[in-house]
């Protein structure tokens, strides 16, 4: 693997907001989807917010941000990924004038990320659509979320664009395809959902990211615009051509999303699937003429790989895995069922650069456990050896990616500090390099302590990768 990484390579951490800020109704914001989701997507949304929403707290990031910052620069961060809330920007979504209040958050927000040298790295949409869009409108599946979206997006870019240059249009834009609430907004419930209007509302995304792209080149053409996906390595279960064809199939199910956002149109095995699924899309012209816009890089998540296969006696999904997928009987797993698989990470580095031939941007890859604070020399602290063995594996993969020609702007581990869980909405399921006291009945301090990864992290950034050889 390479002794060390490019020059001007970025290091990180990952956030979003929904699973951090907490101050749900603070300075005019109005609740998203996620203020109604108490146990993530285990159980249906309630109607209103409910206080065992741990969300609606957070690790109350809102007021605490700047001591949490200095705490990633202390690690030596270089970038800093992080989501605007759109209900803090548009409460209901659908206005037609920004909430100051919202906005200035993120002006301090961004000009404390910089001013501790953290190149910020902002996502528009991280699962955090406003609650009345998805109740009024049933999110995606409404076309007029594009205009909304439209407005929300134009806003950031003439507001941050100044200080900021990296932009994602959505996290894990693939996601819908299984967590259409999470992901799309839609407030019809899946098992009722039809494949029709659930298209619809991928292809309603897919037009607004494009629009977004060509919003932000027009305000400033140096603005580099990404879009967001899950990667996730399928491999054949068995050498059966039939299970290598199926992995296949599952595999392009994901490149779908990205295919469209470097190449500009609709890829052929897409448009068979949509096809034999007897749905026929409502594409204006204009649409098409949107989707050319394609992205400056691509992002994405890296957790685990997966297996698929043709035999339906041997279709068993993995455990805490949203996108489904066959155990790997060749792999460990984490507590929550995620299977660790360093070397798929160069797999998909490789895959992409491919694929696409656009830069690369890992902006999530990590390992969620449930940690224990200790006292070690009178300092309270986690002794999470599994944590850096998982990041140094992961990592000397990306060196191997980097050898093989791959071209990386950055990585960003999720999360640097521990979050609500997205999926299950507990903070049991940690995943930082710091311990924030907080646990699953609400109760804690919210105090931050590092733990033994924090000084990890920080030997590998500033050797910049070297000290992974």
């Amino acid at each position: 693997m390479a002794t060390t990484f490019p020059d001007g390579f970025l290091w990180g951490g990952a956030v979003a907001a929904n699973q951090l800020e907490g101050a749900y109704l603070a300075d005019g914001k109005l609740p998203s989807i996620q203020d109604v989701m108490p146990h993530g997507i285990t159980t249906p949304p309630t109607d209103e917010p409910t206080p065992d929403n741990l969300k609606l707290e957070g690790i109350d990031f809102y007021h605490r941000y700047e001591t949490d910052l200095d705490l990633f620069a202390e690690m030596g961060f270089t970038v800093f990924r992080f989501s605007i809330a759109w209900s803090r920007i548009f409460p209901r979504g659908d206005e037609e004038t920004p909430n100051e209040g919202g906005l200035e958050f993120y002006d301090r927000l961004i000009d404390a990320t910089i001013a501790r040298g953290m190149t910020p790295l902002v996502t528009l949409s991280h699962y955090e659509t406003p609650l009345h869009l998805a109740k009024t409108y049933d999110g995606w599946v409404d076309r007029r979320l594009i205009g909304f979206y439209e407005r929300f997006a134009r806003v950031c870019f003439e507001r941050f664009g100044d200080r900021v240059t990296y932009w994602l249009t959505f996290n894990e834009i693939n996601a819908v395809l299984h967590e259409p609430l999470l992901s799309g907004g839609i407030w019809t419930p899946k098992a009722e959902l039809s494949s029709k209007d659930l298209y619809q509302a991928i292809h309603h995304e897919l037009v607004a990211s494009a629009s977004a792209t060509r919003i932000a080149h027009e305000i400033d053409p140096s603005l580099q615009v990404g879009c967001m996906v899950i990667a996730m390595p399928t491999y054949p279960l068995t050498p059966d051509p039939a299970d290598v064809w199926e992995a296949k199939a599952t595999e392009r199910s994901n490149y779908a999303f990205a295919d469209v956002h470097c190449r500009g149109a609709y890829p052929g095995y897409f448009l068979r699937t949509l096809r034999e699924a007897g749905v026929e899309l409502d594409i204006t012209d204009a649409d098409r003429e949107t989707l050319q816009h394609t992205v400056d890089f691509v992002s994405f998540s890296y957790y685990m790989s997966i297996c698929a296969t043709a035999d339906p006696q041997k279709q068993t999904q993995g455990e805490g895995n949203i996108m489904g997928g066959v155990p790997n009987p060749t792999l460990p797993a984490s507590e929550w069922g995620w299977q660790i698989d360093p070397v798929g990470l160069r797999v998909v580095l490789n895959d992409y650069w491919d694929r696409w031939g656009k830069p690369l941007f890992i902006v999530e890859n990590g390992l969620g456990a449930k940690d224990v604070l200790v006292e070690v020399d009178g300092v309270q602290t986690v002794e999470d050896d599994y944590r850096i063995d998982y990041l140094r594996a992961h990592l000397r993969q990306v060196g191997e990616a980097l050898e093989d020609g791959v071209n990386l702007l950055g990585y960003t581990w999720w999360g640097p500090i521990d979050v609500v869980s997205a999926s299950t909405a507990q903070m049991s399921k940690r995943y930082g390099f710091i311990y924030v006291d907080r646990n699953d009945d609400g109760s804690g301090t919210l105090e931050r302590y590092r733990k033994k990864s924090f000084d990890a992290y920080a030997e590998i950034i500033a050797s910049n990768g070297g000290t992974l050889a």
